[in-house]
């Protein structure tokens, strides 16, 4: 396996009185693509608020090129290098295109190499680049995701973090997230996401980590598919 970048070790995290999280061990190598596969409800989207600090009664080991990211505040988390994109996704509606990408900073420490400028992103997303005046509410669905990811290219990010980023789209978005998705990939960037879309995992991934009752359960490279079939139809149905 590549270098890691991301290992996570005995995490454990609470909604309030409900424990979701009961000891969760994952680790993301440099240049890989992971996908986290499970049903509703097992705490796949909780696994990536609680890597991003968003979730903040949690206990366990999160590193992140090598650094103990545990304790570090929510604000400082973006500039180690982590960025998500999560399921709501976060437009900003009265604000255009090209205005909603250019409002974040290069926040990554050391990321500006990294940072993807303007002309890249309109290369990589077409529509971006046509839709540009647009204000946010005159987007689709599958044009807003794309936005979403953009704008976190723009930050510098070392790992690049997605929840659900196929859900509700027309068949020739989630076609288009997938070469972003492998373009990236060539380009070197890390991609931790969770996906219910498992054709679309099945295409992107290197590896996958199975998770049920709020623990990872199996982890297998994308080579192994075939021979875990049984498993994950009867895990997740598909």
């Amino acid at each position: 396996m590549a270098k890691p970048l991301l290992q996570v070790s005995n995490l454990n995290a609470w909604y309030g009185e409900s424990h979701i999280l009961h000891g969760v061990n994952m680790t993301v190598g440099e240049g890989e693509t992971i996908t986290i596969l499970g049903r509703n409800g097992v705490g796949k989207t909780t696994t990536l608020r609680t890597i991003m600090g968003i979730i903040r009664e949690r206990k366990g080991e999160i590193r992140f090129s090598g650094k103990d990211m545990a304790n570090v505040p929510l604000h400082r988390t973006a500039h180690a290098g982590l960025g998500f994109v999560p399921e709501e996704r976060g437009i900003f509606s009265t604000l255009t295109v090209e205005e909603n990408l250019m409002l974040p900073p290069v926040v990554a420490d050391g990321g500006r190499e990294r940072a993807m400028p303007l002309d890249e992103i309109y290369a990589l997303f077409p529509n971006l680049h046509e839709r540009r005046f647009s204000p946010g509410t005159k987007l689709s669905g599958g044009e807003q995701q794309m936005l979403a990811i953009a704008r976190i290219l723009r930050t510098g990010v070392k790992l690049l973090i997605l929840d659900e980023p196929t859900e509700g789209l027309a068949p020739v978005i989630v076609q288009r997230i997938g070469e972003v998705l492998k373009t990236l990939k060539e380009r070197g960037m890390t991609v931790l996401m969770v996906e219910q879309n498992f054709r679309f995992a099945s295409r992107v991934a290197d590896r996958f980590y199975l998770m049920d009752h709020g623990k990872m359960v199996a982890d297998f490279p994308v080579s192994e598919l075939p021979q875990r079939m049984d498993t994950l139809h009867k895990v997740l149905g598909v």
